[in-house]
Parts: C-alpha cells; sequence; structure tokens
C-alpha cells in the first residue's frame, strides 16, 4: 500500500506526477471553454482531495473519526469530472459533481453524520462557479488559487512555490488547530511512555506502590457516596403523567448505582488486597494500575458515562455528579439543571418535552427546540426561577468558536484559548410550524458528552457520544458553513 503524502504540497505534486499525459491533454477538449474548465476544476479536486486527508491532523476539529481516503477516490472523481463535463457542454452540473464527489467517492468512507456534513461544505468551495474566475482564492491569505489554464508543467511549478507548512486558515480552521494538534500528539506520546512506566519501589524515601494504593483507594472510597435509596426515592418522586422529570430522576439513580456500586466495590477490593485479606484478580489489577498511574480502569467504563478525564479528575467529577442528583432528591426539581451532570441526557431532554406536550395538549412529536443564550450576568442572581416552559440548563463548553456576550452571536475564539464556556441558556420546547428562526443566521451546532466527538450508535439510534443539535445565532460577516469548516461544535465536559 502507498502511504499518503504528509503535508498539502506534496499531496499537490503526487496527483499530478500521477496523472497521464495524453488523458490531461485530451480531457475536456470539445470545445475551449469546457478544457479551461476542466482544468481549473482539476486543481480543485486534487486541492481538495488533499485538505480532507490533511485535515485529519487536527483530531475531531478535522474529522470526527480519520478517514483512510484514497487515491482510487481522487482518480474516479477526476474521471467523473470529465465525463460530466464533456457531455453536458456547455453547461457544468455543479450540484450533480459535488454530489457524486461528497457523498458517493469519497462519502462512501464517511460514517459520521456530521462529518458528511463538513465534507459536503468543503466540496462546494471547489465545485462551484467561482473557481473559474481568475480572482477567486481558496483561503484568505490569498496564497492558494486555481492558477490560470496552462500545462501540467505548469502547474506543478506552481505547486513547487507553495509553502511547504500549511496554515491551519487553508481548512478553514481557526490558529489555535495548530495548537491542539501539537496538544494531542505529545498527549498521545506521554500516554504511551506512563502505560508503560512500572510500579515503582518506593526507594529513596518515596511512599511504595502500596502504600499508595491504599492511601487512593481510601481516599476515593470516602470521597464518593453510597448508592441511592431508589425505593425512598420513587415513593418521593412516584411516576406522574404531569411531571415526567420524576421518572427521569428514578433512572439516573439506577444508572448511577449500578456504577457507584462497582467503583466502591473495587476500590475497597484493592484496599484488601493490599493488606492480602483478597486475591487480585484482573479487574482489580486493572483499577489499582489506574490508580498509579491516575488512568480510568475500563472495568468502570464498562458501566459510566463516557469520560476522558484522568482518574482523579474522574471521580471529582462522578462526586459532582452525585451531588447534583443528591441536592434534586433531597431539595425538589431544580430551578437550573446541570446538563452536563446526566447520564443518559436525552431522556431528560424528553422528559422536559413530555411535560410540554402533555400541559398544552399537543402531539410530542411536533415539538422542537428554541435554544436562547443568556447574558453572563444572568448566572450572577442568587436565586433562580424556574421558568413558565422549557428549562435553564448551565455546563457547556464550544470547541473551535466562542461565545460573544456583547454581540449575542458566534466569534472567533481568542488566542491560545481551545474551550470557551457557554453561559446559561434556556431551552424552550415550541411547535415545530410555529418556529420562526431564521436558519440562514443559525449554525447548527452539534452536542457532543466528551471532546472524543465520535461515538457508538446504540440500538436506541442514540450515539453513545452525540447528544443533539443547538442553535446558535452567527453574525452576519459569516455564514454557517464558515463554522462548519472550523470545526466547531459544544461539548458537555472537557478532557481535565
Amino acid at each position: 500500500t502507498a502511504e499518503p503524502p504528509k503535508g498539502l504540497k506534496s499531496n499537490l505534486l503526487r496527483a499530478y506526477s500521477s496523472l497521464d499525459d495524453d488523458w490531461f491533454t485530451e480531457a475536456g477538449n470539445v470545445s475551449k471553454g469546457c478544457q479551461q474548465a476542466f482544468r481549473k476544476m482539476l486543481f480543485g479536486l486534487f486541492f481538495f482531495h488533499g485538505l480532507i486527508q490533511e485535515r485529519c491532523n487536527f483530531g475531531p476539529l478535522g474529522w470526527n473519526i480519520p478517514y483512510q481516503f484514497s487515491e482510487q477516490d481522487r482518480q474516479i472523481s477526476a474521471d467523473q469530472l470529465k465525463i460530466f463535463l464533456q457531455d453536458q457542454d456547455p453547461v457544468i452540473p455543479y450540484k450533480a459533481l459535488c454530489y457524486t464527489c461528497s457523498e458517493c467517492n469519497y462519502g462512501g468512507r464517511v460514517t459520521d453524520a456530521d462529518d458528511r456534513v463538513t465534507i459536503a461544505k468543503i466540496v462546494t468551495d471547489f465545485y462551484c462557479p467561482d473557481i473559474l474566475k481568475e480572482d477567486y482564492k481558496f483561503s484568505p491569505s490569498g496564497i492558494y488559487y486555481a492558477p490560470k489554464f496552462t500545462n501540467k508543467e505548469g502547474y506543478m511549478d506552481y505547486i513547487k512555490s507553495l509553502p511547504i507548512n500549511q496554515e491551519p486558515e487553508i481548512f478553514g480552521l481557526h490558529a489555535n488547530a495548530n495548537l491542539t494538534c501539537a496538544i494531542n500528539e505529545v498527549m498521545a506520546m506521554l500516554s504511551t511512555a506512563n502505560s508503560m512506566q512500572g510500579a515503582g519501589s518506593g526507594g529513596d524515601g518515596g511512599k511504595s506502590s502500596d502504600e499508595i494504593l491504599a492511601e487512593m483507594s481510601a481516599k476515593y472510597l470516602n470521597e464518593i457516596a453510597k448508592p441511592f435509596d431508589t425505593e425512598a426515592a420513587s415513593a418521593k418522586y412516584p411516576v406522574d403523567y404531569h411531571e415526567s422529570l420524576n421518572t427521569v430522576l428514578n433512572q439516573e439513580m439506577l444508572r448511577f448505582n449500578k456504577l457507584i456500586v462497582r467503583v466502591r466495590s473495587s476500590l475497597a477490593d484493592v484496599g484488601k488486597a493490599v493488606k492480602g485479606l483478597v486475591v487480585m484478580d484482573a479487574n482489580l489489577d486493572e483499577v489499582a494500575t489506574g490508580i498509579l498511574r491516575n488512568t480510568r480502569p475500563s472495568y468502570w467504563m464498562k458501566v459510566s458515562y463516557p469520560s476522558l478525564k484522568p482518574l482523579s479528575s474522574y471521580v471529582a467529577d462522578l462526586v459532582a455528579r452525585l451531588t447534583f442528583f443528591s441536592n434534586w432528591e433531597r431539595d425538589g426539581h431544580p430551578p437550573t439543571y446541570w446538563i452536563s451532570g446526566f447520564f443518559f441526557t436525552q431522556s431528560f431532554l424528553t422528559g422536559i418535552l413530555q411535560n410540554y406536550a402533555r400541559k398544552f395538549q399537543l402531539a410530542i412529536d411536533t415539538l422542537g427546540w428554541q435554544y436562547n443564550v443568556m447574558k453572563k450576568s444572568f448566572a450572577d442572581q442568587e436565586t433562580f426561577t424556574k421558568p413558565e416552559t422549557g428549562c435553564y440548563v448551565h455546563g457547556l463548553f464550544m470547541e473551535g468558536a466562542r461565545w460573544d456576550d456583547d454581540a449575542g452571536c458566534i466569534a472567533e475564539s481568542l488566542p491560545k484559548v481551545l474551550f470557551s464556556e457557554i453561559p446559561y441558556m434556556h431551552w424552550d420546547p415550541l411547535e415545530k410550524h410555529k418556529d420562526d428562526t431564521d436558519m440562514n443566521r443559525i449554525y447548527m451546532s452539534p452536542l457532543y458528552k466528551t471532546s472524543e466527538r465520535k461515538g457508538v450508535l446504540a440500538t436506541t439510534g442514540h450515539s453513545s457520544n452525540r447528544v443533539m443539535t443547538l442553535n446558535f445565532k452567527i453574525s452576519a460577516k459569516h455564514t454557517g458553513k464558515y463554522w462548519t469548516k472550523r470545526g466547531v461544535a459544544a461539548l458537555c465536559a472537557l478532557d481535565t
């Protein structure tokens, strides 16, 4: 197998050097206009091919799942471009070309729904009427563009003049993406090094691994509360036709109890195993290794909510979630909800919609959401009042952009700030046919549980990571496509 070349410049050079001279010369020769359009759009196609391969270097900002696009994808797209242009000259079927390229040839490899949206948006930068104009640039810097009509050597000369290292702006990404890329590389290296380290002997006055295990297992065991009393909760919050969140609370407690029981029992057994009271099996050994290396044991994660946090942060996060639900159970339904704290967030959203549907005698499948981002000052009030309809939520973050509190829309990230907090939001159900939102002034942002973004599709039709789509207002100088190429997404939790 041939490895794809590193860098946009190398990718373009390989594409043109592998072209058959006769095929390139004869393509589009039915008319002068057809041949000029073909060579412009062929350069656009080769650029598109290199661009989507290089986006993989930026992790989830580029693609949720790293795809292995091949030269065969590029070649079949080039053949189709030639056939479409020659057969339909002088008409150029841009929509058909975009569809066959992004949905069929390259899109056949793209399995994630949000990635399919991204690739469909990117291809329209290259298969469009503007590419035939001489002043059309592929990036704001103006470095990259489709050269004037020339021969194969002329295109290769232009490619050789391009910079070796490309900036994130050519991919539609913010300059912070380089920082994200570098952090991901270093974290992967450190993770590998961490997995190879020994347990340590505790020499030179340091604590032995047994002492660390005994101390940390006792500390975590003390911090994590005992399982919820689900019988008492069911009695206090019975099934109620007008309050679906009673059922949501009970179901969440059952899910957390399953995790709490496993975490507490394994921590207790690790403490006993250190003293020689129980035999250390494979699961306990995994938990012990996790404690020593500050990594999440997969034995816990099998019954846990998705998380990328190190063990110490994971335990702190779990304690915060348990506190949220114990306060809910003790004090009644809260006026605001920590949306990141739910085990199965979709059940909470369904509960809110059910309450609205039953209150106003509507069919639940006719309802949608209206998302209003509150001012940051909203969080400063001492007491919150529950809204008439819908719910106030908090605890979300934005990657790839930030929320501009003054302008009331999405804005560019600040330099070196990779994640920004989203203020309190009011999620309000409404009938879909009454929604008068101008979708041209909206960015439809996916909401994920973790920054990994990719997930596994369950039999219920829900992704294990994707929660829903949020609508954020955008400024007049930007489009939804601009932020899609930026890889902007909302997250429930960070990695730290």
